[in-house]
């Protein structure tokens, strides 16, 4: 049996697990450097996601709980768009990704993990960052220090958040 190291995931199973939305909490707890929260003003926040697809996973999700875009205010989607763009921005400029995916996933059935909160997803992406081992081994290999990504973002993010 192969094994593969994967420290950062074991806050996932050891952690005290957050009651209800996750999000919500995240919202009402935006201050806490535990959370990675990047930026937030009055309609929403940028956030690192804790367990990524890829190194510099960031999220853009709104204050007002729903799992229908089309139950947002304009003023919110409108803000939501803007800080997608600006997150895109951040992370060609701190982490220099060769591309990036964006995009929702809304519900079960389209794949979201937290389908009851609406949230966009800013994936970084290198040529190449997909290889044998994920296609072969069905596993991936980030070679990155999440921490240290998250640093390096939060330093710049004043910048690009505007």
């Amino acid at each position: 049996m192969e094994h593969l190291y994967a420290p950062w995931r074991y806050s996932y199973v050891s952690e005290e697990k957050i009651e209800g939305c996750v999000f919500c909490h995240i919202s009402k707890h935006i201050k806490e450097e535990k959370y990675q929260v990047l930026f937030h003003d009055e309609f929403c926040y940028v956030v690192m996601n804790k367990f990524p697809y890829s190194p510099g996973h960031l999220m853009v999700i709104p204050h007002f709980h729903t799992d229908k875009i089309e139950e947002l205010e304009d003023e919110v989607w409108i803000r939501m768009s803007i800080r997608i763009r600006q997150a895109v921005s951040l992370l060609k400029d701190v982490i220099k990704c060769e591309g990036v995916n964006i995009g929702m996933n809304l519900g079960k059935a389209a794949g979201a993990g937290i389908a009851q909160h609406v949230h966009y997803h800013a994936l970084p992406r290198w040529i190449g960052d997909t290889n044998f081992i994920s296609s072969i081994g069905e596993a991936r290999v980030y070679p990155a220090n999440f921490g240290e990504i998250f640093g390096k973002l939060k330093q710049k993010a004043s910048k690009f958040f505007i």
